[in-house]
């Protein structure tokens, strides 16, 4: 599948949902689904899914889209238990798995078409997951797994991208787009 791809068949069964992303989803998610409730970060490789755990808890009655990498989820394996364990319901974890770290250049993630994200997600304890390299079916389960109990884990199977860096990327993280994103977010208190 083409991120990008991916992406627009989920920005089509967005609603207010917070969407967190780090990296190259991040960018093509602005674009692609600009919103307030955003979360977008970046310096912070293999801790978005625990800004999407603090998010979840934080606003337990919105449901959190997170989208990390394989790369970023390599980092932080911990994290799927931890989610697991506190078992938020609105939590909805995707990661874009194509084998490399690709915002560093493309160098293959450990393991590489050795390891299954979506195992490592199982042995944690996450009670629905999933994995995709289809994108017909991809888009037919989504609004199941939006509406599902969490935590839920999709393992998307991507190629890697080609487009470079935004030249404006510090805009996507400037202080603006993060207090638009608690405006936004808490509005709903």
């Amino acid at each position: 599948m083409v991120r990008p791809e991916c992406l627009k068949v989920l920005a089509a069964h967005r609603t207010n949902e917070i969407v967190v992303s780090i990296f190259k989803p991040a960018f093509e998610w602005r674009v692609i689904s600009p919103s307030d409730l955003n979360y977008t970060f970046i310096n912070a490789m293999g801790q978005i899914a625990s800004h999407g755990l603090g998010l979840a808890l934080a606003f337990p009655e919105r449901r959190i889209i997170v989208l990390d990498g394989d790369g970023s989820l390599l980092m932080n394996l911990g994290c799927l238990v931890t989610i697991a364990h506190v078992a938020p319901r609105n939590l909805i974890h995707f990661v874009c798995d194509n084998g490399v770290y690709e915002t560093t250049g493309g160098q293959p993630t450990p393991g590489s078409g050795q390891i299954s994200l979506a195992g490592f997600a199982r042995a944690a304890g996450y009670p629905l997951v999933h994995e995709f390299d289809d994108l017909v079916e991809f888009e037919r389960a989504l609004p199941e797994l939006l509406t599902a109990e969490g935590p839920v884990f999709a393992d998307l199977k991507v190629v890697q991208g080609t487009e470079p860096y935004p030249e404006e990327w510090e805009a996507v993280f400037s202080k603006e787009r993060q207090r638009a994103f608690k405006r936004a977010a808490l509005s709903s208190l």
